[in-house]
């Protein structure tokens, strides 16, 4: 081992992680620096290794063929490294580690950690927030929510709830909104990085082909809610997304009609193992907060035209 003398540690993880999470950003999330660090800490590695390790392309850093071997092996050991860690590490029964995405975590999750909170008060929960996917092997999470298609390899997935979309908008824009054709004038508000488009929903409305007017793209979709709510345009957004706003009476859900965009929201969890007790407790809590949800109706829907008369 004594060619690890001549790197640092800190350098090898960076360039595993870009390798592996695809991107500095990512890379940079996941140990807790910034975009910056991470970049030097892979300039210094290339230069100790004597090679470049990656392509710098517009679009991002692509590792070289010959240098893929070389990153499986210390993806593979840094894993092993993480798994010793949580080994050496005490445990603790009582606090659970939860990997969410960020819009999740803000727009559904915390609002109703107080219902879990009261029926189970000796366990304390810590929040991830990130959208990187979470090591449930060798990390300290003790269980992740995606939203996805259920297919991530070494965990089990558990279908909560399937994601439906639906515009929503301000109570003001809703008052002229007869029928599912009037959303076309209204100015769209569109989350860039999402995974579909209006067209999933205009298509479910007999409006294939239509197209809405764009104000405003962001690149977050809690950053789209926001503009929402201040009634800067419509938004298509999902239930868990939109659930405490439209309680709140911020938006109107103006139709009843949702389309199915392929994907969910899945309880992921370790493979093969039975849960400890606070893993169980915190996924009956949230099947019960998912399915309450998906039966909830949060606005009254005007009566909606059939497609066909439109």
């Amino acid at each position: 081992m004594k060619n690890l003398n001549m790197l640092h540690l800190n350098g090898l993880r960076a360039v595993e992680a870009v390798a592996r999470l695809g991107s500095l950003q990512a890379a940079a999330e996941e140990m807790g620096v910034t975009i910056g660090a991470v970049s030097q800490q892979v300039i210094k590695a290339e230069a100790q290794l004597g090679r470049s390790v990656f392509l710098r392309q517009p679009k991002g850093m692509v590792p070289f063929d010959a240098a893929r071997p070389m990153l499986a092996r210390l993806t593979e050991g840094f894993h092993a490294l993480s798994q010793g860690v949580a080994l050496a590490r005490p445990a603790d029964d009582n606090l659970l580690t939860v990997s969410v995405a960020p819009v999740f975590a803000a727009r559904f999750l915390v609002h109703r950690l107080d219902s879990f909170s009261r029926l189970h008060p000796l366990i304390r929960l810590r929040i991830e927030a990130t959208t990187a996917l979470a090591d449930l092997d060798g990390g300290d999470v003790d269980l992740a929510i995606r939203v996805g298609r259920g297919v991530w390899p070494g965990v089990d997935a558990e279908l909560l709830m399937e994601q439906r979309v639906f515009p929503v908008c301000a109570p003001a824009l809703a008052a002229d909104l007869r029928a599912p054709a009037d959303v076309l004038r209204l100015p769209a508000i569109i989350d860039g990085p999402s995974a579909f488009s209006w067209d999933v929903w205009l298509q479910q409305a007999g409006l294939a082909g239509r197209r809405m007017t764009t104000r405003h793209v962001f690149n977050d979709a809690s950053l789209c809610l926001d503009a929402t709510m201040a009634g800067q345009g419509v938004m298509l957004a999902w239930q868990t997304l939109a659930s405490f706003a439209l309680e709140q009476g911020r938006l109107v859900k103006p139709f009843a009609l949702e389309a199915a965009t392929g994907m969910g929201h899945y309880l992921v969890t370790r493979a093969s193992v039975r849960q400890p007790a606070k893993v169980r407790a915190f996924a009956d809590w949230l099947r019960a907060e998912m399915q309450a949800l998906d039966r909830e109706v949060v606005t009254p829907a005007p009566a909606v035209a059939s497609p066909t008369s439109l």
